[in-house]
């Protein structure tokens, strides 16, 4: 049946739509809306999750200083378990076979000084010892510290490796944007590295200009956290799914009135 004009208000009706129409717009809104729902509880339990995540990372930042785990209790060691402690070690810094990865801190863009630290144990744990800027590494370029005793407080921090976020590592070239524990290992020759690295806090590393030596302290301990945004957003358009079949179930029944 053509589309008729009413004469009276004006309007035009049109013809109704299928059965089979119907059941397939029906299952495609029951599908969205099944989604959207799905969507948007998924970022509730992220919601729960990250909150859970933050106040762990807030208690192990602030507790006491513990040792730096040995190497009998690497192999037990994950980011749920142990990312954030606050941790102290002792031994033997290897200047020599330290590298410098590129970063950007509010001190500017430059590099975190990663130097191995020697332990007792025999194992050895990477040190991110501060940020300096390029003038401090090419001021470095030509000198040479032999080993030298020395301790460390700080976060540990479990390893870096390269993701679509950072540009992959180039050994060959010494070019280093994340750090991946067990390839500046291989690079370096160190054996027995632990599965993570010590951020040093202020007091182990407490140069102020970084052009001069490292900067510490710097651990950015703060978390994006938009799952409620996100799970208000899902359901929302799952709302609107709703109110689009309302309006269209309306429609489609005023225009089975006037058919």
């Amino acid at each position: 049946m053509a589309a008729v004009k009413d004469t009276h208000s004006g309007d035009t009706s049109r013809n109704p739509r299928s059965k089979t129409t119907l059941v397939i717009l029906g299952v495609v809104a029951a599908a969205l809306f099944a989604g959207l729902c799905a969507l948007g509880t998924w970022q509730v339990h992220r919601l729960a999750w990250k909150r859970d995540l933050i106040a762990q990372v807030d208690q192990r930042a602030h507790a006491a200083t513990t040792p730096a785990p040995g190497k009998r209790d690497w192999r037990s060691l994950s980011f749920n378990n142990a990312e954030y402690r606050h941790v102290a070690a002792s031994g033997t810094y290897q200047y020599d076979r330290q590298t410098l990865v590129q970063a950007a801190t509010e001190l500017g863009s430059g590099y975190w000084v990663m130097t191995p630290l020697q332990l007792p144990d025999g194992g050895t744990v990477l040190v991110n010892r501060g940020f300096v800027l390029p003038e401090w590494r090419k001021s470095q370029a030509a000198a040479t510290q032999p080993p030298a005793e020395g301790s460390v407080t700080g976060l540990l921090r479990m390893g870096e490796p390269g993701s679509g976020f950072l540009r992959n590592n180039d050994p060959a070239a010494n070019l280093w944007y994340s750090r991946d524990l067990p390839a500046i290992a291989a690079a370096r020759g160190l054996t027995d590295v632990a599965p993570y690295f010590i951020d040093a806090d202020a007091a182990s590393s407490p140069g102020r200009d970084p052009a001069k030596a490292p900067v510490g302290g710097l651990t950015v301990l703060s978390f994006p956290n938009n799952h409620l945004v996100y799970a208000i957003t899902w359901y929302a358009l799952a709302l609107m799914i709703i109110v689009g079949v309302v309006i269209f179930v309306r429609e489609e029944r005023r225009a089975r009135r006037k058919a």
